[in-house]
């Protein structure tokens, strides 16, 4: 059985779902995991955003839009009155549940509950879809299976053995449909795995089931080798090995999210990047094969904050970089790149909701600088140590843009540079001309 995950792009309209319906009719036995319908999620944070501000009037608007057009879409998709109106109950449905938070107490769980909609509206579209088509199409609701516990990770035996429950009775269907991104929390309250997590939930369900393969949709051929946003003629790259797309998909990739790749990694599933829009390009396949001796790609995260601590009282005492990092550790904010010298530790983060209070704690170790406004960029290949000359090219495409710091030798897949926000495009241009044309 193989998984398929769509995003919200690809069933953006009732054409797109028309076409998502095209591609996945063939022999195989599938998952097919999809995304909210393209905005909606955005639109039910904007709900939820004037729900908390008690903005009724404003939300019952925006409700009302959105509903007309989910009411427009379904005229488009559906052949007969009666997968019409069955569509048109469905929806009033679930804009009547959204509509009851306008007079209702208003929390952070209900607005769990609203933003898991987009997806249960989604699937249950392209379910009537299908039966309409005469397919043998099963509704899974993802609610019934997928679980994190409470440390919001997923419950993977959990999720493995309701999975195959809710499955065996229905073992003479072709297309098992179910929602990305939604799940229950260990209270059994809704939640959710994050924006960009159906990638996740294929990758999870992928495990669950030991598929054959996990193929994710998306509106672009493959994981290019630069950001084609920024620099020109980039080309989608044929194979990548887990490590280097997982390193990748961290440091800025958008087509995949950073934490779809380790279910996939640890059972030995290939995953496959697919274009919805031009379904005949190869893209790009991942998986345990490392290609040797080759820079693949550069990537580049944005919104990075670097911090430096100086304290040459403090730095070589027993213990100095445990309390450092259990600050951190206490405003649960992950650090991307650490650089260390006799009189300072730096490290960056991408998380700044804690900022300010972890800088006030850092002060009592020395002096703190702070720089925002900053870009690492991560060049990903097979980077081992024996490869003479491979990181003095990278660092030689840059020497005229100042790098504040460089990470190298923690992975065997990547080297990291940290520059100033304004040097991105200039960087990443400079790293394709002198990495990839020769």
């Amino acid at each position: 059985m193989r998984v398929l995950k769509f995003g919200g792009t690809s069933v953006g309209s009732a054409q797109r779902m028309k076409e998502v319906a095209a591609l996945i009719k063939d022999e195989h036995k599938k998952i097919v995991v999809l995304s909210a319908m393209s905005g909606t999620t955005n639109s039910l944070v904007e709900i939820a955003g004037c729900l908390y501000k008690k903005e009724t009037a404003k939300a019952s608007e925006l409700i009302a839009q959105l509903e007309l057009k989910y009411l427009a879409e379904i005229e488009l998709l559906y052949a007969t009155p009666k997968y019409v109106n069955e569509a048109k109950g469905l929806i009033q449905s679930h804009f009547d549940y959204i509509r009851s938070f306008v007079i209702d107490v208003f929390t952070v769980f209900e607005e769990k509950a609203i933003l898991a909609q987009g997806e249960l509206l989604s699937t249950a579209m392209f379910h009537y879809f299908l039966l309409e088509s005469g397919e043998k199409s099963v509704l899974l609701p993802a609610l019934d299976f997928m679980r994190i516990d409470k440390d919001g990770e997923p419950d993977t035996s959990y999720i493995k053995d309701n999975l195959a429950r809710v499955i065996a009775p229905c073992g003479d269907a072709d297309v098992f449909i179910t929602q990305g991104f939604i799940c229950r929390n260990a209270f059994g309250e809704i939640d959710n795995l994050q924006r960009g997590g159906s990638d996740y939930s294929a990758s999870i369900i992928g495990a669950a089931i030991s598929a054959q393969e996990i193929q994710i949709w998306t509106d672009i051929d493959g994981m290019h080798n630069n950001d084609p946003r920024f620099v020109e003629n980039t080309h989608s790259i044929s194979e990548l090995s887990f490590d280097e797309a997982a390193e990748l998909a961290y440091f800025g990739a958008k087509i995949l999210h950073p934490t779809s790749v380790l279910p996939a990694k640890l059972n030995n599933i290939p995953v496959r990047l697919l274009n919805t829009m031009q379904p005949q390009a190869l893209g790009t396949l991942i998986s345990s094969k490392q290609e040797k001796k080759r820079i693949a790609a550069v990537a580049a995260k944005d919104g990075i904050t670097a911090i430096k601590i100086k304290s040459g009282r403090m730095l070589l005492a027993y213990g100095f970089l445990r309390k450092v990092f259990e600050i951190f550790e206490s405003y649960k904010t992950p650090i991307d790149m650490i650089s260390t010298s006799e009189v300072g530790v730096s490290v960056t983060i991408d998380d700044k909701t804690h900022l300010d209070a972890i800088i006030n704690e850092l002060k009592q170790f020395g002096k703190v600088d702070v720089d925002t406004d900053q870009v690492i960029v991560c060049v990903v290949g097979d980077l081992v140590s024996d490869n003479i000359g491979y990181v003095n090219r990278v660092v030689d495409c840059l020497k005229n843009i100042p790098i504040r710091m460089i990470s190298y030798g923690g992975s065997n897949f990547n080297v990291s540079l940290l520059i100033n926000a304004s040097d991105k495009k200039l960087a990443l241009n400079l790293l394709s001309d002198n990495l990839f044309k020769y």
